[in-house]
């Protein structure tokens, strides 16, 4: 690759020459797009906990995961399904084809495994990967979901029992292609996981990616997508829900790069319990070449009870004007007294009332997946969730 050419200071004008910033200079990124990316750990400044994107996150619980040495052996995983799940060396094409770290914590994992875990869908296929019983010590893991062009699948990414992990997860969808992606974070009560997905959808391809945050003590999973094809078509969705003393974070990120794409993200997210905190930041970039772009963001948080914080952050950049359509949406509220009231009026006994309604706004985003199997299974997840805490 040449290397850049700086560009050319502007001639001087009424005695006045344009700004320039040196090397080093604190100069704040003014567009999404400007973003530094690395796969050096070394070359992302110290964590302080005031940068915009570590100031919401309890940076003071996750030093070793950010800065510390973590072991990136191969992970244990059980796998069903008709797609190939096979251990791939770092080195291999398809590593950093989907993206590359842009924060330091994801840079340390990046820096730090031995050999990514590539799930290959091609023509029809499915495959559940489930990681249980990680320990406690840190570690690094990195997983490759591959769709071939014109293929169709469903990968299912979870976890469960204890676990301190830092990962990333790069998705490549091929042209024509079809890929349904879930996220499933079932965690024990004190585990840890820190995640980068990062999503290439090419020419006339469509994801469905459902990230659902249940377990864990902190939970930070950053999704990006990049439309990079004409026609790429990505749906982002996600439910979670937190209880006391619980910090689940989602840093929600659509590049629409290419002209003619579509996307739509939609969250929504539960609080309940003393210290309950969730975090959710959508960014989402329509480039100047992304002519006929179609975009929508929501979050929407029902908060429960007092002692609860619920941060949501909605951004959207636009540099062309040559769009369909674009906007956002971000509302978070408490808990709907007069459902409340109606249900309790037809007998329904208080705490099965307050189950009834978080089932139906969490439900609202896993009908939307389509895979009645799928769904039924994410439903039961949440249903135990809610039965343990609920009921408290």
């Amino acid at each position: 690759m040449p290397a850049a050419t700086p560009t050319a200071q502007a001639p001087a004008q009424h005695g006045l020459t344009e700004h320039s910033h040196g090397p080093g200079s604190p100069v704040p990124v003014q567009s999404r797009a400007e973003r530094f990316a690395s796969v050096d750990h070394s070359a992302f400044p110290p964590v302080t906990g005031l940068e915009a994107e570590w100031k919401l996150t309890p940076v003071r619980e996750l030093g070793d995961l950010i800065d510390g040495g973590l072991d990136g052996s191969p992970l244990p995983y059980t796998a069903t399904g008709s797609a190939t799940v096979a251990w791939i060396d770092r080195d291999h094409a398809l590593i950093g084809r989907a993206g590359i770290p842009e924060d330091r914590a994801a840079a340390n994992a990046w820096s730090s495994f031995e050999k990514a875990l590539h799930v290959r869908v091609d023509g029809l296929a499915t495959a559940s990967v489930e990681r249980d019983g990680l320990g406690a010590a840190p570690r690094a893991a990195h997983t490759v979901i591959e769709a071939t062009p014109n293929s169709e699948g469903l990968v299912v990414l979870g976890g469960r029992g204890a676990a301190r992990l830092s990962e990333n997860v790069e998705i490549v969808v091929g042209d024509g292609a079809k890929l349904t992606v879930v996220s499933l974070q079932e965690w024990d009560d004190d585990a840890v996981h820190l995640a980068s997905h990062f999503a290439r959808v090419g020419r006339d391809a469509q994801l469905k990616y459902i990230q659902v945050s249940l377990g864990g003590r902190i939970v930070r999973v950053n999704p990006s997508a990049h439309l990079v094809e004409p026609g790429g078509d990505v749906e982002l969705l996600g439910a979670y829900f937190a209880d006391a003393s619980q910090h689940l974070e989602q840093r929600v990120y659509v590049d629409h790069v290419a002209p003619k794409t579509r996307s739509r993200v939609a969250y929504k997210g539960a609080l309940q319990g003393a210290g309950a905190r969730t975090v959710w930041v959508g960014d989402v970039l329509i480039g100047r070449d992304a002519a006929g772009t179609d975009s929508y963001e929501s979050n929407r948080n029902l908060v429960l009870t007092e002692g609860t914080r619920a941060d949501s952050i909605p951004n959207l950049e636009i540099e062309t004007g040559q769009i369909e359509g674009a906007g956002h949406a971000s509302a978070t509220g408490r808990f709907d007294d007069e459902q409340l009231f109606y249900l309790q009026s037809r007998g329904i006994e208080e705490h099965e009332a307050r189950r009834l309604v978080v089932i139906g706004f969490l439900g609202e985003i896993v009908q939307r997946i389509g895979v009645t199997e799928l769904e039924q299974r994410l439903m039961a997840a949440i249903e135990a969730e809610l039965a343990e805490v609920i009921a408290r």
